[in-house]
């Protein structure tokens, strides 16, 4: 008789070996990771270059004041004995006008630049000043419509408010605000009244000294004045009224309006010269052979209304 076959028995697979089947989130804990850190080791400037980097520290804390300085002598030169400066005649007509092509400024924002130039170059003059300079426009601009020792005082104050460091515009502000308050006086001035500029030192009116100018806007510590080459604002402490009669005020205002047709910077010189003349008359009309050179000029350059 023959035996049942056996039955074969199947073998067991071997144990994986496979790590993919194992519990990954026993083996990673992330609590225990470690991060290396590779260490950069710095090193200290040799003494040249803490110099190179004051220096360029100092060309971008200057570059307002760089620029401001350059517009003076891009507008009017510093070297007068020269001649004639306007180093944008070529180009442009006006200055306003240069600006605004050559470098985007509007007329606003170039004489920002000028007039914190010509702060910043005062502030300097300032032995305990040297040290400590504004770093930005926006710091000199409440400053520029005061006397030159009066921004200096405005400084210092301003810088020790800061704790010995450049202050900002805002504090700059404030001490300038009391400054005027101290020093306001009551601004009795009038529109169409006729003045004399006062340059008492003031860079700002260089060649202006002794010009007649006729008030068109009166405000707190200055009045905006039109004169033979333009508006200008100018303190109260550069004023002093003529004390003329109603009519003869008018008849300026006329004789103003006169000069003002044939002012532009693109004229020559000897005509600028002749204008700038008739705006230091002393009187309140004109001669008779001012008034046809006037007429004259007007002709030749036709602006006759």
């Amino acid at each position: 008789m023959n035996s049942p076959p056996s039955r074969r028995k199947k073998a067991a697979p071997p144990a994986s070996t496979d790590s993919t089947n194992e519990d990954v989130s026993q083996q990673l804990d992330p609590g225990s990771a470690t991060i290396t850190v590779t260490a950069v080791e710095v090193t200290e400037l040799t003494q040249e270059e803490q110099s190179d980097r004051l220096h360029l520290e100092r060309k971008v804390e200057r570059a307002f004041f760089e620029a401001g300085k350059a517009l003076i002598e891009l507008r009017d030169g510093l070297r007068p004995a020269v001649g004639d400066r306007r180093l944008y005649r070529s180009t442009h007509k006006t200055f306003d006008e240069y600006c605004l092509d050559r470098f985007g400024y509007n007329r606003s924002r170039s004489y920002q630049l000028v007039d914190a130039a010509v702060v910043v170059d005062n502030l300097q003059k300032c032995p305990q000043i040297v040290d400590i300079l504004p770093t930005a426009e926006g710091q000199v601009r409440p400053m520029t419509k005061l006397e030159p020792q009066d921004q200096q005082e405005v400084w210092l104050t301003a810088v020790e408010l800061a704790g010995g460091k450049v202050p900002t515009g805002r504090i700059v502000k404030d001490v300038v605000q009391r400054i005027m308050e101290r020093t306001k006086v009551l601004n009795t001035y009038q529109i169409g009244e006729v003045c004399q500029i006062l340059v008492k030192d003031n860079p700002d009116l260089r060649g202006r000294g002794g010009c007649w100018a006729i008030v068109s806007a009166v405000n707190d510590f200055s009045c905006s004045v039109r004169m033979w080459d333009g508006e200008h604002t100018v303190g109260l402490q550069h004023l002093k009224s003529y004390d003329y009669l109603p009519a003869e005020c008018e008849q300026m205002q006329l004789i103003s309006d006169h000069i003002t047709r044939v002012y532009s910077d693109s004229l020559e010189e000897t005509v600028k010269s002749l204008l700038q003349l008739l705006g230091k008359v002393n009187r309140p009309y004109l001669t008779a052979v001012e008034e046809k050179l006037l007429k004259l000029l007007e002709l030749e350059y036709g602006r006759i209304p």
